[in-house]
């Protein structure tokens, strides 16, 4: 009985030892999906279960390699979905229960490569990020620049890899979120003095930190980030506008003011000659602290236009700009304001949300609200500005002909531009100087 009992005990072991790498050999590789960006290409390989893997690189010719443990016999690679200039092709080979993929690359990239568990509709990820390093072309500093255009950063949340919240008919938001960016930039980059800056171009992932950098690093002026609302029940409606908490500036200026290497990009020209690190980290807090208030105070009085003109074409959820320590909401030298254009949760509202009708509407709301904004409070270096100057409020005992004289132009310049029938013009009348 002894004996049976360890004979028996030795063959369950043996058995278990053999039928386990056949229980955990059950991973394969679903789909592949290739989601290019100007500065960054994410790879992400859709599996079956959680990865088992590592990574290295190799150079002369540029490669990254994956090896995958635990991989189902007989696997291969499915077609890629998406393309990109920075990988050639992605290549596998197999060795009983292990996958080798290599990407061939066309130039050396600094991978990172991660596993991500389940969140829907995803399953079990193996994602890499190649960064293309290329250089950021920056707008030339403000000072070098006359009657310059008003720059918006236009951010379409989520995108690529991450879908955002997902309606009642399966429709993302990520799908709503781009085409209302893409009308707005259209609008803006029509009128004279404005210039729109999208900030996701297409349909790949940015990480919230990166957004606010890419505004940052094309010196914008305002940054409007545009998002869909959801809830758990169907039953919340309407849309809302979000801007920075004074508790999330507040912490951001700190880590700002902790990154030395950061003070020349908030003090311009000026941190040239500051040579005492006291004084430049007392300089920059003084001056990242004016900056903040002014991007504090911006973002509101934008947020309650954008009210405004979105309570013309849409049912309003709050009524008020709404304070959050949002991600996107994080630069405290940049005016941000983050928008939920309705809830896709809400099944009446995702159908609107995804009309293209409704989609321009919101646009030219957005556009309406931005453009009356900085036309009453524009930037000191801007066309807006500049246009703003020419502009002349009648007082008692002025004529046409004593403005022309004053403004050194034709009286009959100053009827064609301002419509007038006649010389008559009346106490409190505004005229725009040509």
């Amino acid at each position: 009985m002894h004996n049976n009992y360890y004979t028996i005990k030795g063959c369950l072991l043996l058995l278990l030892s053999i039928l386990a790498p056949l229980v955990h050999a059950a991973n394969q590789v679903q789909s592949i999906r290739v989601w290019p960006s100007p500065d960054n290409t994410r790879v992400v390989f859709d599996l079956t279960a959680s990865p088992e893997h590592k990574y290295f690189t190799l150079d002369k010719p540029d490669r990254l390699v994956i090896d995958l443990n635990n991989i189902k016999a007989g696997s291969s690679l499915p077609v890629v979905s998406g393309e990109t200039g920075l990988i050639k092709t992605i290549r596998s080979s197999t060795d009983n229960n292990s996958m080798r993929i290599v990407l061939d690359l066309t130039k050396a990239s600094k991978a990172s490569v991660f596993a991500l568990p389940p969140t829907p509709p995803y399953g079990h990820r193996l994602v890499v990020d190649l960064p293309d390093n290329q250089p950021q072309q920056n707008i030339p500093p403000a000072a070098i620049r006359t009657a310059r255009d008003i720059v918006i950063a236009i951010d379409a949340g989520h995108g690529g890899e991450d879908p955002g919240s997902i309606g009642p008919s399966g429709f993302y938001e990520k799908n709503i979120t781009l085409p209302i960016a893409l009308q707005l930039a259209q609008l803006i980059n029509r009128q004279p003095g404005m210039k729109a800056m999208m900030v996701r171009t297409n349909d790949y992932y940015l990480h919230v930190n990166r957004r606010t950098e890419i505004a940052r690093g094309q010196q914008a002026d305002l940054l409007v980030s545009i998002h869909a609302d959801a809830f758990t029940s169907p039953q919340p409606r309407g849309a809302s506008v979000w801007v920075l908490s004074l508790r999330r500036a507040t912490t951001e200026v700190g880590r700002m003011l902790e990154q030395t290497e950061r003070h020349s990009e908030l003090l311009g020209g000026v941190a040239e000659i500051i040579k005492d690190s006291a004084n430049e980290r007392y300089l920059a807090q003084t001056v990242l602290d004016l900056s903040m208030n002014h991007s504090m105070v911006t973002a509101y009085q934008v947020a309650n236009e954008v009210l405004a003109e979105l309570g013309k074409v849409a049912h309003l959820h709050k009524k008020e700009p709404q304070a959050a320590s949002l991600g996107v909401l994080k630069a405290p030298d940049i005016p941000s304001i983050l928008v939920e254009v309705g809830f896709i949760s809400n099944p009446a509202e995702e159908k609107q949300l995804k009309a293209p009708t409704h989609q321009t509407r919101l646009a030219q709301s957005l556009f309406t609200a931005l453009k009356r904004h900085f036309e009453q409070s524009p930037p000191a270096d801007s066309l807006f500005a500049q246009q703003r100057a020419r502009e002349h409020r009648v007082s008692a005992g002025e004529s046409l002909s004593l403005l022309a004289q004053r403004y050194n132009v034709s009286i009959d310049d100053l009827r064609s531009v301002n419509q007038l029938s006649s010389d008559s013009i009346r106490v409190g009348q505004t005229l725009r100087i040509p």
